[in-house]
Formats: C-alpha cells, structure tokens, sequence
C-alpha cells in the first residue's frame, strides 16, 4: 500500500482539520514529542484522535503499520476506524494496529510466544475456565475451598497482574493474606497457577500484557524491534490505564518518544478494576518536555450543567486542572430536589418523566444514573405501577439477577412445599454436597411415587438410594424449611426472609466471595428484605414480583434507561436524572471507609461524570430518609450538593418544613437535632465480619411490629385524630384531605397542590 499524495494547493484545508477549535487543531498539528491532550467531558477528543491519526498518514509521517492506535474497549475501536474511515477511505483498513490493549497484546504474544514457553496456537482463558482452573489448584494444595475460595485468589491474581507482577514481585504481606501463608501463600499458588497455565498451553487475560512485559525485560532486541516498528503511539482513555498496561506503553515509545495520550483526570472512576489515576497525573514527569493541551470547550452541555459540573470537581486536589464552558444558551439550571422518602424519589422522577414525554421528549433521551444496583428496585417497581418503559443497561433488572432469584427461591419453597423448581435451584445454593446423581435419584423417585420433587426428597432420606453424606444434607435441608415455616405465622415476613438467608448459609457464601460483585449482591439481598416491608404478606410480596416479571422487555418503544453511574461513562442524554445523593449512599460509606481521601475523590469524579451526561437538564434527588427493615431512618444530603454553586442551581423540597431542615444540613448543621432518631437496623450483612458469625447487629429478636406501629426515624409521636377522611389545613399547601396514614406522617390530598405527604405536627384539623 502507498501513501496518498498530498493536498495540491498548499492554501487547501485539510479536511481533518475543519471545524476544530484552536486546541483540538493544536493537538492535531502537534506530531513530534510526547502530547498529553486533557479532554474534559463533551469536549470531542474522539474527533480530535482521528484527525490527529489522519494528520500524520497523509502528511506522510508513518505508514498505517508504524501506528500503534490502543483503545480500551472494542466498540471504541471501532468507533475510531470508522471516522478513520470517513476521512481517509479503504487507507483505513491497513492499520493492523488500532485495536485494544488486550488485543494488541495478543497478537504481539503470539509472535513470540515461544520466550514464555507457549506455542502461537495458545488458548485465551475465559473466566469461567480460569476459576475451574483455580480450583484445581487450591484443591491440590490440600487447601479447603469453602475457607479459602478460589474467586478470592482469582481476584488477587488479577490485582497482581494487573500491577505487572509475577509471583516473586508479590509483596509478602499480600501473598500471607491468602492461605495463612500455606504453600507458599497467594504467591505460591499464583506460581502454581502459572505452571499449570504453560502446561496446559493457555493463559488468562493478565497474562496478555503480562508476558509481553517479562519478553520486554528479559529480550532487548525485541523491545527494540517494537520500538523502531512503532513511530507513533497514541492512546484514548489514559487516565483508566493500569500499572501494567502504563509499562507496556513506555516499553512500545521509541527514543523519539511520539507519544500521544488523550485523557481526563477528572473521569478516572475505574480505581476497582486497577485503574491508577497517577497514570496520567505523572505523564510530565515521566516524559520531561511534554507538551499539555487541554481541551475545555464542551459541545454538549449548558452553561449551567458545566459550572456546576466545574465547581464540584474543583474540590478535588489529585488533578491537573481545566475549566469547561460552553458557547450553547443557558438553558435551565441545575434542579436539586429534597424529597420525603425514597418511594417519593421513584414517584417524583416517574412523574418528570412522563411531563416530559408528554411535552414532546422522548423517553430514549431520558436516563436515570445510580450510585448501586440496589437502588434500581424502586424505579422498576413504580414505572412498572405507572406503565412507564424502562430498560436496564449494564446488568439484569432487579428481580432477575441470579442473588434474587435464589432468595425468591428460598421464599417460595417455604410458602409452598411442592414447588419443584424452587426446591431444585437451590437445594445446592450454597454447596451442600449433592451431585448430579444424588439430583437424578430424587427425580426419579418423584416420577416412581407420582410426587413433587421435595416430598420425593424427604422420602429418599429414609431410604439408602442416596449416600450417607447426601441423606444428612437433605435431611437437615429440610429440617430448615420446616422450622421456617413454622415461624412465618409468628414474624413478619421481612425477619422470615432475613432469617432464611442467614441460617442458609447464603448470605455467609456471599460474604466469603472476594470478588468485585459479592459487595453488590449483599446489598441487593439487604433491597430485597427492604422491598418486602412494603407488602401486607409473603404471598402478596410474591404475587408482585410475579406482574414485575411479566413486563414486556421485547418491545422497541421509547424506554427511559436507568444505569450505574459507571456505566454511563461515555454517554450522554438530554434528561438527566441522579438520585440517592445522600451521605453513605452517594459518597458511598463502603468507599470511604475502604479507601479514604483518595476514595472520596473518586466519588466525586464519579458526581462530575454524572452532572456531565446532561445535554439540556440535570436533576439531583436526595431523599431525608431511607427504609430500612421497615423502620426509617434519617439521610442527610450529599456533601457533593454543598459543593454546587448556588448561582447555577434551582433547589426545592416536597417535604413540609423540609428546606429549613435541607438548608441546614448543607451549612453543616443537624436538621434532625430536635427530634428523636430510630435505632431500626437493616439486614446487618456486614463483609468485614470475620468467620463465625454473620455479622449481625440487631440486638435479641422479636416479632416485629405491625407496620401501621413503625415511625420515621424524624418523626414525633403520632396524633390519633389524624384519620384517613379527615380535613386538614397547611400553611403553604392550604386545605386538603388525608389520605393515608402511616405513623404521625400523613399523605395529604390538597385541592391546589396535589398529595403529598407531610408531619402531622404541621397540619391542623379543621373542624368537621
């Protein structure tokens, strides 16, 4: 392949350059020497990159194989080559080295695969297979699986590798961790793993670059040969490197160090997956003489949206530093609202969303960006209510992930002794010791005596058709469901489920996972237990999760999206709406007590993508109180709300009362310091438990109360005359009629305001 000819007339614009703003132009023209390009949110990285990379092809600087073009994601890539495409022609299709870190890898690894011991023919390990693996290996050190899991040391030896390490670069203190430091500890079987992996001609996704990185150290000549193949790197993404893919990339830069990396220090939220921020933080450091060119201007938001955004990332200190703005008109303000509740949350965005579809919005322009998956579960049960579209990006709506169909499970078998595919998926769950034989021998003795798979169970137990090990498990399987039966007449049904999972064993087979997601499913099962106070009875808990199932998610109408704040990197929308800002929901208390100040500032990067996936409206909920096990207790707002400029912000409340008390607590006061708080625990499921016990908290059980007797944690006692029927008067509402009462709160039908829910203590009886 040649290169193209140059442009005919030296006046000509190339077209990669038109429509770039000086910045993008200046990152585009800016070929030789290390580049760092800081490109805030919205600001068109993506399309200064491509230009950048058709600049030096048709200005003859490098063939379209001396361009090393790394991506994070396939979709990015493909992305990239397209515009490539658009601008170059079929030229595009020669560049055999735009592609992903792990990809790129790959097909370096296979060159060389003989320096590691592999043959090119080596086989990629997916997760499932490398966990089989691990097994195998924890299971050969005489190590029990059930204490030592094997997804704990497949997540250490990711952490490992991601930092580019092999077994003997493991810190000892780390490599103890596991094991006790038996067998050398993680370290030792981190080896083993290893050497099954050569024997097996394999390697998992770590090994990609981690192998690449032992080839460079031990073999000069072919870091050399990458090097002079190699006249550009440019990288997309740098601020979500790890501490291995960062080595891999200074390994590739060639002594004229044409090193081009396009990030954003303010939108590193990826710390869990081994993200290293001070990957770009210190590129200046690591390439003296680098040239700094921030991209500002942002072609998505308002004005409005992006002073916001501005002041609150500006509160953090581990950054370089940029300001975004806009040339677009004002638009509406920042709308940060207080609400009573959570089910008040759900109803308020529903309501929002269908104003808007109603004025003409679509509802595919709509998103709805959560801290945790927990917090979906209300949102899908309301629009469900309400027949909203919706649709869940990034994972499994509510009802459907694996944890809480387990625990639905467990629920339905206790309400109905012959539910067969209750019993079958989680006779099991956790590991009891049954096999597929000892499944198909209670199969067959159901279709022999013409019963349900349970009652063929209990009487295999008095049989020898199953071995001794397997009769016991069933035996005291069942002896479980019969005591939770028992007690489901004397509790509520929300403790019934809270007992269930502890005494199964499964809410302790999720505390002993060390994977990424185990925090996640723990905090599903504690919305769960949640969830359930809302119902009068188990049967009518069941019967709702049921219709919520049924919901049609074939469709191709218009559906509001709802997703993690993670997952919403690199999107945008017109309607934004971000709720659960609330101090330990969002900053989350796992995250700060884990990781402290540089926590916290992950958290707050995390706000600032959230604020920038607004094109036109933001829309920041927080609620003054959570439920929790049925009892409420009192939230404060967000300290990420303070750090909002009042000048860009339209703040209300739909609490009686609640600015005062909202306002305080922005100015660093108590809002609830004159009234009692609850001392309701929730699901006490807590992952710093040590072995033994489950790590709950709730003091001695006891039935728990009717629900009409539970109170919110900011709530004074509740006046017995207020009764549903009743006429009442509020000073800024005026008349209205209650309708519901729940303790001394009251949900209130007013003639000019529509319901809402109020204190008592701030409404008067009118006279009959």
């Amino acid at each position: 392949m040649t290169l193209p000819a140059p442009l005919d007339s030296a006046d000509a614009t190339p077209p990669w350059l038109a429509g770039l703003n000086p910045p993008q132009r200046d990152a585009v023209l800016t070929t030789e020497g290390p580049v760092l390009i800081l490109a805030g949110a919205g600001t068109g990285k993506t399309k200064a990159l491509t230009a950048r990379l058709a600049h030096i092809l048709f200005s003859r600087l490098a063939w379209p194989s001396e361009i090393l073009a790394v991506t994070f994601t396939n979709k990015a890539a493909r992305e990239m080559r397209h515009r490539t495409e658009l601008l170059l022609g079929p030229m595009a299709e020669g560049l055999p080295w735009l592609g992903t870190f792990h990809a790129l890898a790959a097909k370096m690894l296979r060159r060389h695969a003989g320096l590691v011991g592999l043959n090119p023919q080596f086989t990629i390990l997916d997760t499932d297979d490398q966990l089989r693996l691990l097994k195998q290996v924890v299971a050969e050190a005489g190590l029990d699986e059930k204490r030592w899991p094997a997804k704990q040391l497949a997540g250490l030896i990711d952490r490992w590798k991601n930092k580019g390490q092999l077994p003997a670069d493991v810190p000892s203190g780390e490599s103890f961790a596991y094991a006790d430091g038996a067998n050398g500890g993680g370290a030792g079987l981190y080896a083993r793993y290893q050497q099954r992996l050569i024997s097996l001609n394999a390697c998992d996704f770590g090994d990609l670059l981690l192998h690449m990185l032992t080839i460079f150290r031990q073999h000069a000549d072919v870091q050399a040969e990458y090097q002079r193949r190699f006249k550009y790197v440019m990288v997309d993404e740098y601020q979500d490197t790890n501490s291995a893919q960062y080595q891999w990339l200074k390994a590739l830069v060639g002594p004229a160090r044409n090193i081009a990396c396009v990030g954003d220090d303010d939108q590193s939220i990826y710390s869990w997956r081994g993200a290293e921020v001070a990957n770009i933080l210190r590129f200046e450091a690591d390439f003296p003489g680098a040239k700094l060119i921030k991209l500002e201007q942002n072609y998505r938001s308002t004005p409005h949206i992006l002073a916001a955004a501005n002041a609150l990332i500006g509160n953090n200190r581990g950054r370089l530093g940029k300001a975004l703005f806009t040339t677009h008109a004002d638009g509406e303000k920042v709308e940060v609202t207080s609400v009573w509740d959570g089910p008040e949350e759900a109803r308020l965005v529903g309501d929002e969303a269908e104003r808007l579809a109603r004025e003409g919005a679509s509802l595919n322009d709509m998103a709805i960006l959560v801290r945790a998956q927990f917090q979906t579960r209300l949102f899908e049960d309301r629009f469900i209510a309400i027949g909203l579209p919706y649709r869940i990006v990034g994972g499994f709506r509510f009802y459907e992930r694996a944890e809480v169909r387990d625990a639905l499970a467990y629920l339905r078998l206790v309400q109905s002794p012959d539910d067969a595919l209750a019993f079958e998926r989680i006779i099991n769950v956790p590991k009891r010791g049954l096999g597929d034989k000892a499944m198909a021998s209670m199969h067959a003795a159901a279709r022999r005596l013409g019963v349900s798979l349970p009652r063929a169970a209990a009487a295999l137990v008095e049989e020898d058709v199953l071995t001794p090990a397997a009769r016991r498990a069933v035996k005291s399987f069942l002896t479980d469901l019969a005591r939770w039966r028992d007690q489901a007449g004397s509790i509520s049904h929300a403790e019934l489920a809270e007992i269930v999972l502890e005494e199964s064993g499964y809410v302790a087979m999720w505390q002993a996972d060390k994977s990424t997601e185990a925090d996640g499913r723990i905090e599903n099962l504690k919305e769960l237990v949640r969830a359930m106070g809302d119902y009068p009875s188990l049967t009518a808990f069941l019967e709702h999760v049921a219709l919520v199932m049924d919901n049609d998610a074939a469709n191709d109408d218009d559906k509001i999206t709802i997703m993690t704040l993670h997952a919403a990197k690199g999107l945008e929308f017109d309607h934004v709406f971000l709720p659960g800002w609330e101090e330990g929901v969002f900053p989350s208390q796992r995250a700060l007590d884990e990781g402290g100040t540089s926590a916290l500032e992950e958290e707050r990067r995390l706000a600032y993508v959230g604020i920038t996936r607004a094109r036109r409206r933001s829309h920041i909920i927080n609620a003054a109180n959570r439920q929790v096990y049925g009892q409420w207790t009192a939230a404060l707002p967000s300290r990420f709300i303070a750090e909002l400029p009042a000048d860009h912000l339209t703040m209300r409340s739909t609490m009686s009362g609640g600015p005062s008390l909202w306002r305080a607590a922005l100015d660093g006061g108590d809002p609830f310091a004159h009234v009692g708080r609850g001392t309701g625990r929730g699901p006490g499921w807590d992952r710093a438990s040590t072995s033994g016990g489950f790590g709950r908290d709730f003091g001695p059980r006891s039935a728990a109360p009717p629900r009409e007797a539970r109170v919110s944690a900011v709530s004074l006692a509740p006046n017995p005359s207020f009764r549903r029927g009743a006429r009442v008067f509020h000073a800024k509402f005026g008349e209205g009629t209650v309708f519901h009462v729940d303790g001394n709160k009251l949900e209130i039908d007013f003639a000019a305001a529509g319901r809402k829910r109020v204190l008592d203590s701030f409404v008067t009886l009118k006279e009959a």
